[in-house]
């Protein structure tokens, strides 16, 4: 079975975005282990709010959503949109079932790309296997925080860490399924 990889920058006060939903926050001097990432997955999961800002941005950015990011299918999770781009999978109704069906598909395994509903919804169903944070050394204070109110505890185990002479902290955890 696939593994979905929820993979994002984090603030160190758990932002993953600014009260405006800004990103200007997160370091591009370098790749910080997303070449590496690259080659492990071949698709995407994406809600809807995080598809609408990826899209903008890849206007801006020569059609790019995340500089040296290979072709991936992107499936898109909405109950409102009623189309996609062309090559993208519109996911709408029951999106667990959806989640749990592309998962047991042969391929790579699947970069969760955003954004924080979508997340809570398939780590409370137990799709998630891996976070990947790439924690960033600042502190917001406000906007978007990536964990919400769980039911109850969710243990982890630590897959990988790296430390950044910039003071990026990546961080790889694996998700405890007999405890989740």
């Amino acid at each position: 079975m696939r593994k979905l990889i929820m993979g994002l920058a984090i603030t160190l006060d758990g932002y993953i975005e600014g009260p405006n939903g800004e990103y200007d926050w997160c370091f591009t001097d370098q790749d910080y282990g997303l070449n590496e990432f690259f080659e492990r997955i071949d698709a995407m999961f994406i809600g809807r709010k995080s598809y609408e800002m990826a899209q903008r941005h890849s206007e801006s950015n020569q059609g790019e959503v995340v500089p040296g990011m290979p072709a991936l299918i992107e499936y898109v999770f909405s109950n409102t949109l009623t189309s996609v781009k062309e090559g993208a999978v519109l996911i709408s109704g029951d999106g667990i079932a959806e989640a749990r069906r592309i998962k047991n598909q042969p391929g790579k395994d699947i970069w969760l790309f955003g954004g924080a509903s979508l997340f809570d919804s398939l780590m409370k169903e137990g799709l998630v296997d891996e976070l990947w944070m790439s924690v960033h050394p600042i502190l917001l204070g406000s906007g978007k925080l990536l964990f919400r109110e769980q039911d109850g505890r969710t243990k982890l185990r630590l897959l990988e860490s790296k430390v950044y002479e910039t003071g990026l902290v990546s961080v790889r955890y694996g998700v405890d399924k007999t405890h989740a």
